[in-house]
């Protein structure tokens, strides 16, 4: 698929074969389908799509008018938001899914939407516009042939990120070589959390974690279980609008202790439920 960025102000997402993407949902009764996308294929199984959200009304327009007609279900996950996050989804794509987070961060907000999935496949990424959904039919891909998770790589050839900070550069290096070197492998990307997996495989994952590191715990639960994973280029945009959730240093820390408790041969904590607290 030939991918560039457009040239018009008014037009900030991707142009598909020097065509914009058009809107999926609003559609006026009897008005043709939109153009499907390049690649944007029909998938093998159901696909849900899991958005963790806290005050991001203004983002929610855009991140939902670019989700691609191979996603059969969105599930917003909202943080008790303070503004019209709830309503924007609403407004935007009636068919969402609203569920509250049981418990605070952002790890909870993960397996609570897991949780209430019912797609075959289960896609996750962030409501803040810095994942272009867009990419989503690039991951259902490879699990349609043959892999049971696949992760979005800023750091390979077709990746990038237009919002990386040096500080966070530096932490995503390290905390990388730390998996490559506790895991014996070789990703390329670790602190990213585009991710899309088999739903079969979500009890596999044991996932307990409340934060941000539940990102590496995944990554770190699918490697020790064997999982085939793949790694898919992927472009960080910066956040449309608001300040991000993440705090560079104590999250590092956290997925740091992660890494090192989850690693080969070390005895982990009793799972937890996925939903639970």
């Amino acid at each position: 698929m030939s991918t560039t960025a457009s040239s018009d102000p008014h037009q900030p997402y991707p142009m598909t074969n020097g065509r914009p993407m058009r809107r999926a949902t609003d559609r006026p009764e009897g008005a043709p389908q939109p153009m499907r996308r390049a690649g944007d294929l029909a998938p093998r199984h159901t696909v849900s799509l899991v958005v963790p959200a806290h005050n991001e009304a203004r983002n929610i327009p855009w991140v939902f008018e670019q989700i691609p007609r191979c996603v059969d279900e969105v599930i917003l996950v909202d943080g008790s938001s303070s503004d019209a996050t709830l309503a924007m989804a609403r407004h935007c794509l009636p068919t969402v899914r609203n569920v509250q987070q049981t418990g605070p961060g952002k790890g909870n907000a993960l397996r609570t939407g897991f949780a209430a999935a019912t797609g075959e496949y289960i896609v996750m990424m962030d409501a803040d516009g810095s994942m272009w959904p867009g990419e989503i039919p690039h991951y259902l891909h490879f699990l349609d042939n043959g892999y049971d998770f696949v992760k979005g790589s800023r750091c390979i050839a077709g990746g990038g990120s237009l919002d990386l900070t040096r500080i966070r550069a530096l932490g995503n290096r390290a905390l990388i070589a730390v998996v490559n070197r506790l895991y014996h492998t070789v990703l390329t990307d670790l602190c990213y959390g585009y991710c899309a997996f088999n739903r079969n495989f979500l009890d596999e994952l044991r996932l307990r974690s409340s934060g941000f590191e539940i990102e590496a715990e995944m990554i770190a639960h699918a490697l020790r279980s064997g999982l085939r994973i793949a790694e898919v280029p992927s472009l960080e945009l910066p956040r449309r609008s608001g300040r991000s959730h993440l705090h560079a240093v104590s999250d590092g820390r956290r997925v740091l202790r992660t890494l090192i408790a989850e690693r080969p041969g070390a005895r982990s904590a009793a799972p937890v439920a996925v939903g639970e607290r």
